[in-house]
């Protein structure tokens, strides 16, 4: 009888946990928004040293800029003759509507870099092998349409810090003509010129760049950027959740997961909370740029891009070609084909491979930063090729600069470890921790360092005064 009842206790036990873990499941597949999640997570997975939740704060800064985005388009006008006075309207007459441009413009900035940082963090944590090539291909579009959202909206304040910075913008757009003129067939095969008017409808900026800009900033971005993100979420979903190294792989045991609800949704809501309080907090405290009226007639000195594309414009400034078109072209391409060119899935999950790898990240570093600023400093205090030897031919300039030797030799660093290393992760970490290092210095230079006539100044304090 007391076995019979012990029997009869452990079915009812059984039972009651099989209930328990269906009505967790249940949670989940009814509701819409706990349906993106798997219904359990590996712990791994929960790490913050692993993911530091910058997914999931991407998310989130793209619904602040949403909402707040509606609610400025409610008092915004797309036009050359009235967007600069609605801008000022929203921030000085409009009841909380300087808090609500803080918000929309810090959450865009920030996306921005933690764009970068989680393409970062899913490279070294090798999250992009296996079965998970295509979400990183569509992560690298996702990081392209963040900088044309950021970028479209640069131009709708109608000031002369977004006139002259998309004025740039568009310039380095048709920097293709440096080699059609060389070329000589400019007159008749115009490529950067057919990719400036179509990004601002005409060779300046007026009334066409600012009706293209609002729509993509309203429409089509934002509309692009949430049909990929959700199938960005989904493809973690199907592909097996959150990448984790090989020896976790196998655990599909309930002792080895942690339940999403309500474990995933109660860390998702404590990020939202944060990422709330952290945006509202910087825009409390800093106010979004808002010079005069734009004024073709009067550039600004330095006329600079937005600060995302001042490593593009400091290589530009070297050679429009090589800085505008080829080399962000390489970059491009070199992101799109790293899952496909590396193969080696014994190092999914685990930060830089090993700690092989991270000396060799290290290394990498450290020799990129040191190359790039000898050769800025070659630059800078003696010239460039141009100044060395007058008469040389444009075609040397354009092809021996800064930004065309950097790539070579990374190029050629990669190579030289993946042939002496056998492996195609270890040549993939140089060639990426290389092009990220001289993209952040190249960055910084045109941030802090270039003044007026894009000369070089240790400080804005050692501007000429005009």
């Amino acid at each position: 009888m007391g076995m019979e009842n012990r029997r009869i206790a452990s079915v009812e036990a059984g039972l009651k946990e099989d209930g328990e873990r269906k009505a967790r499941v249940g949670k989940i597949t009814r509701n819409f928004f706990l349906h993106i999640h798997s219904t359990r997570v590996h712990p791994h997975s929960m790490k913050p040293a692993f993911t530091f939740g910058l997914g999931i704060i991407l998310g989130f800064l793209f619904l602040i800029m949403v909402f707040t985005g509606l609610i400025l388009m409610v008092y915004y006008t797309p036009s050359v003759d009235t967007a600069y006075q609605s801008v000022k309207d929203i921030v000085y007459i409009v009841p909380g509507g300087r808090i609500i441009r803080n918000m929309h413009r810090w959450a865009s900035q920030g996306m921005v870099i933690v764009v970068f940082l989680h393409l970062v963090r899913v490279f070294y944590t090798g999250s992009y092998l296996g079965k998970r090539s295509l979400n990183w291909v569509i992560g690298v579009v996702l990081l392209i349409l963040t900088l044309l959202s950021n970028f479209s909206g640069y131009l709708l304040p109608w000031d002369q810090l977004a006139y002259w910075a998309v004025t740039i913008g568009s310039n380095i757009a048709a920097s293709a003509r440096e080699f059609t003129d060389l070329l000589g067939i400019t007159s008749g095969f115009d490529p950067g010129g057919f990719f400036k008017k179509l990004l601002i409808g005409g060779e300046g900026v007026g009334q066409p760049a600012l009706s293209r800009f609002f729509a993509l900033h309203v429409i089509f971005l934002p509309l692009s950027i949430l049909v990929l993100m959700g199938v960005h979420f989904w493809r973690i979903r199907k592909d097996g959740g959150l990448s984790r190294p090989v020896k976790f792989a196998g655990d599909g045991g309930s002792t080895h997961r942690w339940y999403s609800w309500p474990v995933v949704m109660w860390t998702e809501l404590g990020i939202l909370i944060l990422v709330l309080v952290t945006v509202l907090g910087i825009a409390l405290w800093a106010d979004a740029p808002l010079l005069e009226h734009a004024n073709p007639s009067f550039p600004e000195n330095p006329a600079k891009a937005p600060w995302y594309f001042l490593g593009i414009q400091e290589l530009v400034s070297y050679s429009a070609f090589a800085g505008g078109l080829l080399i962000p072209v390489l970059y491009l391409v070199f992101l799109f084909s790293i899952p496909y060119r590396d193969r080696e899935d014994h190092h999914v999950g685990v930060w830089f491979s090993g700690k092989d790898g991270l000396r060799l990240v290290l290394r990498s570093a450290g020799f990129a930063f040191l190359l790039v600023l000898l050769q800025l400093f070659i630059a800078i205090r003696f010239g460039g090729i141009r100044e060395w030897f007058p008469g040389i031919s444009q075609w040397f300039v354009m092809w021996i600069n800064p930004a065309t030797v950097t790539a070579a030799i990374f190029l050629i660093l990669a190579e030289f470890t993946r042939r002496r290393m056998n492996s195609t992760r270890m040549a993939a970490l140089v060639l990426f921790t290389c092009s990220f290092v001289a993209l952040v210095v190249f960055t910084a230079v045109g941030i802090w360092f270039r003044g007026p006539n894009w000369e070089f100044f240790w400080s804005s304090g050692q501007w000429p005064v005009l």
